[in-house]
């Protein structure tokens, strides 16, 4: 099969399928190996950001999906008129990176770090798509397990969490620092 025929058929499963598509399922879909799949998908997006299109590829967790690319946003609010969005308190963000961290992690985990409770945060991210059950704790009660999903992924524009930064101990301690200070100033008022 030429070239322009295996693009033809890439972009037919990523449109038609929505969501991400693992590489295997392409690979085998257009009968070649991961690794020539991967090359055509990847010159696909290269070709994609050389000719400003309005969409691309993105790649998660060795899948692919076709998805806007933000600059578009503007467009789409005057058609969608309500885009489904939200808003990461800061609540929502501290709990979120535990997560991502942490993962996979139970909310009294989470609920030590934090030094509070927080079912509501993790129910909103939940809610808004960013953290799933991720199984449950081999333990008494079987706590839920939480991590993060392929919709994280995609709002903080990651392949995968191995991209994630790491903290050195010089931040971690410099975190700590601010905490102590934060809650020390909640004791006062």
């Amino acid at each position: 099969m030429e070239i322009e025929k295996l693009q033809a058929a890439i972009e037919a499963i990523l449109f038609t399928m929505g969501d991400s598509v693992e590489l295997e399922k392409i690979a085998a879909a257009i009968g070649h190996d991961e690794a020539t799949t991967r090359k055509i998908i990847h010159n696909m997006m290269d070709r994609y950001e050389a000719e400003d299109r309005g969409i691309r590829i993105i790649e998660l967790d060795n899948s692919f999906q076709f998805c806007t690319k933000k600059e578009m946003y503007e467009y789409l609010i005057r058609v969608a008129k309500q885009p489904r969005r939200y808003v990461l308190t800061d609540v929502l963000l501290e709990t979120l990176s535990i997560i991502a961290y942490r993962q996979p992690v139970t909310k009294l985990e989470i609920e030590k770090i934090r030094g509070v409770k927080s079912d509501h945060a993790v129910n909103k991210l939940v809610e808004y798509g960013l953290v799933e059950e991720a199984g449950r704790l081999d333990a008494p009660g079987r706590p839920i397990l939480f991590g993060t999903t392929e919709e994280f992924l995609r709002r903080f524009s990651v392949h995968s969490i191995d991209e994630l930064p790491v903290l050195n101990e010089e931040q971690i301690e410099h975190f700590k620092e601010e905490a102590e200070d934060e809650a020390q100033l909640k004791l006062d008022i």
